[in-house]
């Protein structure tokens, strides 16, 4: 009995720590760098992946121990010993442990557990669940058989408030616990063939975790480009080029201010959907993953300059962690010089209207005033003009202007439609357009301010790329030969990464050339290791500030090593 009183001096120690922490909580401190990582189910109930968390069983004990994942049909972590043997004691356990990130802590957390001992014991045995942290042996959370609790929770529905455990402030750490086991005297055995309905002596169900992770350190940014980081006037849609990293919860979104006022905030890569905000609530971003967004991103970030004034404005871009950490990329006064036109009032709305006329436009088959195609396609804008009261204005010219997305680019003036009777018109641009703020306005007779529209197309780079031989071995060389498909390209030629990977698997980054002055390149690569193996290679193009086009890659060439 020994070892029952201690383990009852533990539980109510438990107690104790989980009183503390309940008075703690009345005055919640709000602390940076944190995020929500659901396991198993999300608060909503919805099934989630219970990443973080990894399941062990003791070695050298019985056969029927287990450590079972059915959080995707609804279930739990289920940390178990069966009923199919006896079990020894303090050597037969089933343990589901949650660990945090390298370089991060659990700043609080909140399970949702069941669990029952129906295997029994006596003053020399007993079953018994707990939960611990940080290490396994601190434990907040227990139910021992042979001190009247043969089960904890309720088992039929996971989410009830009976169930829901809240991890004293003492138990935070870097581990979780969530273990089922055999106690008593020494050389003990717990009973076999008195199981619960699963066939179970003793079970731990978590149905559900809200780990809050915390974060210390955050990001940083370097490699800054393009236009809104260095050109002394901008205009249309101008972009920011930058490459960022983080150690801990990933790359999530940059931050673009203007004068003091939030205007984009785009999630710089969603990482196959592991880096989306699934919400929580709190002001905290809360994700499906304990590491969620990508450790390093290569960002191309717009600003719209046609929806502010003409003029001195005062420009701030930081980039944030999953966690919310932050790091400054640019802090600058920009000049935004717009053509003429005037476009900017019309492109955060669906049509630009005076009392005379209402302008409307957008691409086809898209919504919204911002398109991003494929290099070689071509898009059509479909608009409509109308008077007052809605009535068409047919035969009237519509003037377009284009400028082209590098630095330093003029205003070029297309040819404009003329409405149809019913007020609607049609711009077809062509095939090889780069990437361009489209300018549309209508000049109503009498000298009247203009009606105007504004859509941005980027388009992405279009790269050929022959690879040659096709069929090589360890000690050869293959060659690339390939050019960019538009320009105008830089004086100096465009930088290129060449890529490679396994068929299906991550690319990897292993040459950076550039291109002549007319596109073309050249570059080679020699096998080290012996194969087997196939490879995919292809190029790619990032943005910059003096090319007209968004990021882009050339089709996949395969090549075979003997």
């Amino acid at each position: 009995m020994e070892m029952v009183l201690r383990r009852m001096r533990t539980a109510l120690i438990g107690v104790l720590a989980l009183t503390a922490a309940a008075l703690a909580a009345v005055v919640p401190v709000a602390r940076a760098g944190q995020y929500h990582v659901y396991g198993c189910r999300t608060p909503a109930g919805q099934p989630a992946p219970a990443d973080g968390w990894s399941g062990s069983v003791a070695p050298g004990g019985a056969f029927d121990q287990y450590t079972k994942n059915t959080c995707a049909q609804g279930g739990a972590l289920i940390a178990a010993l069966g009923d199919q043997t006896v079990h020894g004691a303090y050597i037969d356990k089933a343990t589901w442990a949650f660990a945090a990130p390298a370089g991060e802590s659990i700043a609080a957390a909140t399970l949702f557990r069941a669990g029952d001992n129906a295997g029994g014991g006596n003053p020399s045995f007993t079953y018994e669940t707990w939960l611990s942290g940080t290490s396994e042996s601190s434990i907040f959370d227990q139910c021992i058989f042979v001190l009247g609790c043969p089960g904890s929770g309720n088992t039929a529905q996971p989410l009830l408030s009976e169930n829901r455990v809240l991890v004293p402030a003492a138990n935070l750490g870097s581990h979780l616990y969530a273990s089922a086991a055999c106690a008593g005297g020494p050389g003990a055995e717990c009973a076999a063939g008195s199981g619960d309905a699963g066939g179970y002596a003793a079970a731990v169900y978590v149905y559900a975790s809200d780990v809050t992770l915390e974060q210390g350190t955050g990001p940083s940014a370097g490699g800054v480009g393009g236009e809104l980081a260095s050109a002394p006037s901008v205009r249309g849609s101008s972009d920011l080029t930058f490459t960022a990293s983080d150690p801990g919860s990933g790359v999530y979104a940059a931050v673009v201010s203007v004068d003091g006022q939030v205007v984009e905030r785009p999630v710089l890569n969603d990482n196959g959907g592991r880096c989306r905000d699934v919400g929580a609530g709190d002001g905290r971003p809360a994700f499906l993953a304990v590491q969620p967004c990508p450790g390093t991103v290569s960002a191309d970030v717009a600003l719209d300059t046609t929806r502010l004034t003409d003029g001195v404005h005062h420009l701030v871009v930081s980039v944030l962690d999953a966690a919310g950490n932050s790091a400054p990329v640019i802090d600058r006064e920009i000049t935004v010089a717009n053509p003429p036109q005037a476009c900017a009032a019309g492109a955060a709305a669906s049509a630009s209207a005076s009392a005379q006329a209402a302008l409307g436009a957008s691409w086809k088959g898209a919504r919204g005033a911002r398109l991003t195609t494929r290099f070689g396609r071509s898009e059509t804008i479909l608009g409509r003009l109308t008077g007052p009261g809605g009535t068409p204005l047919a035969g009237a010219t519509i003037d377009v202007v284009a400028t082209p997305a590098y630095q330093g680019a003029a205003p070029v003036q297309m040819a404009g439609p003329r409405t149809a009777p019913d007020g609607r018109f049609a711009v077809r641009l062509p095939r090889r357009t780069s990437s361009r703020t489209i300018c549309l306005a209508y000049r109503p007779p009498g000298g009247a301010p203009p009606v105007t529209r504004a859509l941005v197309l980027r388009v992405r780079a279009g790269i050929a790329l022959r690879v040659s031989p096709r069929t090589t071995s360890v000690g050869q060389q293959i060659v690339f030969h390939g050019r960019l498909l538009a320009g105008p390209i830089p004086s100096e030629g465009k930088q290129l990464v060449l890529e490679a990977r396994s068929p299906g698997g991550p690319w990897i980054e292993f040459n950076l050339i550039r291109t002549g002055p007319r596109g073309r390149f050249r570059a080679t690569y020699r096998f080290r290791f012996p194969g087997p193996a196939n490879y995919q290679f292809r190029a790619r193009s990032e943005p910059e500030s003096d090319y007209p086009f968004a990021a882009g890659s050339s089709d996949l060439v395969g090549v075979h090593e003997r």
